[in-house]
C-alpha cells in the first residue's frame, strides 16, 4: 500500500467526520461547528492537492476527441458538483458567522437569503458526498483491506555453512 493512498484515506476518513460534526451546529455549538468548518476547507484542498494528478488527466480526457472515460464522466461532474456546492457552503458560511468572522474584528449585517443558502447547500452536499463514496466504495473498501490485512510470511532463505574440521 502506497504511503500516498494511506494518507489520502486517512484525510479522507478525518474530513468525512469533521463534516459530520459540522453538520450539526447545535449539537456542536456554533463556534465549534465555524472554526471545524473553516479547517475542512483546508483539508479539502489538501484533498484536491493530493488528486491534482487525477483531476488534470481526466479534464485532457474530457476534451479530446474520440476517449471513452465510461464512469470517470459521472465521477467529474460530481466533483465539480461538489466543488461548487462546498464554495457556496463556506461564502455564505462566512456571510452568516457568528463566531470567526467576528474573531478577526469584523462584523456583517444578519441575512436570511444568506442563512438559507447556507442550510439548503449543506443538505445538497450530504447528498452529493453520499455519491461520491458511492462511487468511490470499492477503492474505500480495497484500500482498508490492504492496510489492515495481514502480511503473509515469506519463506526465508536458510544458508548453511559447511564446517570444516580442522584436526590437530
Amino acid at each position: 500500500m502506497s504511503k500516498t493512498n494511506r494518507t489520502k484515506l486517512l484525510l479522507d476518513i478525518g474530513t468525512f467526520v469533521a463534516f459530520l460534526v459540522a453538520m450539526d451546529p447545535r449539537t456542536s455549538g456554533i463556534a465549534i461547528h465555524e472554526w471545524l468548518a473553516t479547517a475542512l476547507g483546508a483539508t479539502i484542498v489538501v484533498h484536491l492537492l493530493l488528486n491534482w494528478n487525477w483531476i488534470v488527466e481526466i479534464t485532457k480526457r474530457l476534451f479530446a476527441k474520440g476517449k471513452g472515460l465510461n464512469g470517470a464522466r459521472t465521477n467529474y461532474i460530481l466533483n465539480w458538483l461538489l466543488f461548487i456546492d462546498g464554495i457556496l457552503i463556506m461564502l455564505s458560511g462566512i456571510m452568516i458567522s457568528e463566531s470567526v468572522v467576528p474573531a478577526f474584528g469584523l462584523t456583517l449585517p444578519m441575512n436570511f437569503a444568506w442563512r438559507s443558502l447556507h442550510d439548503l447547500s449543506a443538505n445538497i452536499s450530504l447528498l452529493l458526498m453520499g455519491l461520491h463514496l458511492t462511487l468511490h466504495w470499492n477503492w474505500i473498501v480495497n484500500t482498508f483491506k490492504r492496510i489492515f490485512s495481514r502480511r503473509e510470511s515469506r519463506p526465508v532463505t536458510v544458508l548453511a555453512m559447511e564446517s570444516k574440521e580442522v584436526k590437530a
